[in-house]
């Protein structure tokens, strides 16, 4: 009996018609079934492609034109010369003092001169020669010698502290911990250059630029070249240290080296 009226029960939710506002009999079984699994949501539906969006390689192609044509227009404008009013009369140079390399301001001296005056002459084979000179070879003499003992590396960075706009914690610390670690390095450099005696070699170039100079004031002839005054640059940060001294006391480098500090001059230092 139980089932029978179940059954009847049944029958007549199926055949009932759904008031409005009220869950159809698919929904009802449905709903009745969630206690065991949670409803299928069907995905959103997208909105359909507009005409005006743009295929995605379509798009990066234009972003790489207009990027390319970007950059043209502007290496373009680089290349052009400034007007005659516009050109520097007078170049300063902002420089860390106790540094070779920015004494000699290697590798940006040709550019300068090619914007400033791009009808001249750059160089002649002699000048370009010893200059390569000066940057394969004189320059790797430096650490060896003025990091060669442990006092003379004191010496130095001495110097550099002394030159620097440094606090009085900064200065000690420059010193000591700067002096101890290119010790080490100087040791590394003289074994990668081949050198057995760090004086010697320094004082061998001194005396091969010497003959370079074939009894001239200069390299230059009457007045400096690039070439002089790049090994002026590398040579002055050492020349009142031990071994500048030394080198000015063992070689015939200076005479000229004096010349050098009268044509160019003495450093105009900025401090804080």
């Amino acid at each position: 009996m139980r089932s029978l009226r179940a059954a009847q029960t049944f029958r007549s939710l199926l055949s009932a018609r759904p008031l409005h506002g009220a869950a159809s009999p698919a929904a009802a079984a449905a709903a009745a079934g969630s206690r065991w699994c949670a409803p299928l949501v069907p995905p959103p539906r997208l909105p359909p492609p507009s005409p005006r969006v743009m295929p995605g390689g379509v798009a990066g192609a234009v972003s790489f034109s207009l990027t390319f044509a970007t950059v043209a227009a502007a290496e373009a404008k680089a290349k052009e010369r400034p007007p005659t009013d516009l050109l520097p009369q007078n170049v300063v140079l902002y420089q860390y003092q106790a540094c070779p390399f920015c004494n000699k301001v290697r590798d940006i001296i040709n550019i300068l001169q090619r914007r400033i005056r791009p009808d001249d002459e750059l160089t002649n084979e002699e000048e370009a020669k010893w200059r390569r000179w000066v940057d394969e070879h004189l320059v790797h003499m430096l650490s060896p010698n003025i990091y060669r003992t442990t006092s003379e590396a004191l010496e130095s960075f001495d110097y550099i502290a002394q030159h620097g706009n440094f606090s009085f914690t900064e200065r000690f610390a420059v010193k000591y911990a700067g002096a101890a670690a290119m010790y080490m390095v100087s040791k590394k450099l003289k074994k990668k250059y081949n050198i057995t005696d760090e004086r010697a070699s320094l004082y061998d170039a001194a005396n091969t630029w010497v003959e370079a100079l074939n009894g001239r004031e200069f390299l230059g002839g009457s007045k400096p070249n690039l070439a002089d005054l790049a090994v002026f640059g590398v040579l002055r940060p050492i020349r009142y240290l031990r071994a500048g001294k030394d080198m000015v006391e063992n070689t015939q480098i200076g005479e000229w080296y004096q010349r050098m500090e009268n044509a160019v001059g003495e450093p105009s230092r900025i401090q804080e």
